[in-house]
């Protein structure tokens, strides 16, 4: 199984911590509609038609494009790609464009399922990442949404905000879990180089978030959401038993997908592709030059190990030392649970049924615990 992703590079203002790429200016939207079906049919044999499960329209923000804008592409898509039945079709939406006429609209398309950036429903953390929604619009896009129809919903919930103490992150962890919504992920605000919020705190017109405050509050979301029975399935994502995202699931276990748009990704199972992140770069070269602008790695045997490391190392499931032995020989499988003794012993990891997995301690320091165990076959 294969997935899709689109990338949609407008969103109506920037906030002030994302360095996604993107523009504020949808001047050029119909050209990038016609520039991404372009690119489809350029690149449809990307994934040797490979069934596709899941599509993911991402962004940026996908829900400034009209229903109708969304069929196009996607009635591009399935003459591009083996695309009869995907299971999960996502689209990312920010609250402030949901209204009951957008949504009842977005019910006859084959989105199934929504992943709104909430981020947060306190007004002064919406007012300090210059969300463009207010706290109100965040309550009634979830409503507004259940309401349509969506049942399948994720919300996206951001803590570590100098705005936000630890009370007032359980109060917005609690009213999420009151909206009943089968998905959260959640995320520590970091500060990116070259973004609005990095720029404020070195011109000291803006705090800098309290690393040990995050960690924190990253307790406090673990402890409520498991114990409202949701599962802790990846570092940054909880869901109900069975509801998790299958896109992102897939990418965790090392499915193929082609990224479509400026600045997406590609994985083919040996090469990493990805896209220019220039809009008009981007457009021309696809439109004019009917080439897709992007660069190509080839995966080393240390670069497809060390990003199985990473990424399985965050999910519940864990490392699988079985497959690390099938696909990387059982020398590597046995350095690996030899190094990993460290950080069982440190109360970090656990060894059960054969998978490395990471305890609640050990999610704390996720990233580094894998970077330590990267493989150096030199």
């Amino acid at each position: 199984m294969a997935g899709i992703y689109l990338h949609i590079p407008f969103c109506k203002q920037a906030c002030n911590y994302c360095n996604f790429h993107f523009s504020t200016s949808l001047r050029q939207k119909d050209d990038m509609l016609a520039a991404l079906s372009r690119e489809m049919a350029l690149r449809q044999d990307y994934l040797q038609q490979q069934e596709i499960s899941t599509v993911y329209w991402g962004g940026g923000t996908p829900s400034l494009l009209s229903s109708s804008e969304l069929m196009q592409l996607w009635d591009k898509m399935t003459r591009s790609f083996n695309l009869d039945a995907p299971g999960e079709v996502t689209l990312e939406a920010n609250p402030d464009n949901l209204s009951p006429a957008y949504l009842k609209a977005l019910a006859g398309t084959p989105v199934n399922r929504l992943s709104i950036g909430i981020q947060s429903f306190r007004e002064e953390d919406l007012r300090y990442m210059n969300r463009a929604h207010t706290a109100q619009e965040a309550d009634y896009a979830v409503k507004a949404a259940q309401d349509a129809g969506f049942e399948n919903i994720s919300i996206d919930l951001i803590y570590g905000t100098p705005t936000m103490n630890d009370q007032q992150w359980k109060e917005n962890i609690h009213y999420a879990l009151g909206l009943g919504v089968p998905h959260i992920s959640s995320y520590a605000l970091t500060v990116e180089p070259r973004t609005a919020l990095a720029h404020a705190i070195e011109k000291g017109r803006s705090v800098e978030p309290d690393n040990e405050q995050a960690a924190t509050q990253f307790e406090l979301l673990m402890d409520a959401l498991t114990g409202a029975g949701y599962d802790h399935y990846e570092i940054s994502n909880f869901a109900l038993p069975g509801r998790y995202a299958v896109h992102n699931t897939n990418y965790w276990r090392g499915a193929h997908y082609i990224g479509l748009g400026p600045s997406a990704h590609s994985f083919d199972g040996g090469s990493r592709q990805w896209n220019v992140a220039n809009n008009a770069l981007y457009l021309k070269q696809v439109l004019t030059d009917s080439h897709v602008p992007a660069e190509r790695e080839e995966l080393s045997f240390e670069d497809r190990l060390n990003e199985y490391l990473m990424t399985s190392l965050r999910t519940m499931w864990g490392t699988d030392l079985a497959l690390l032995a099938k696909d990387f020989g059982s020398d590597v499988a046995a350095d690996i649970t030899e190094r990993s003794a460290a950080y069982r012993d440190k109360g970090c990891m656990l060894l059960q049924d054969g998978h490395l997995v990471l305890t609640p301690a050990g999610k704390l320091l996720a990233d580094r615990i894998a970077s330590e165990l990267f493989y150096d076959k030199k």
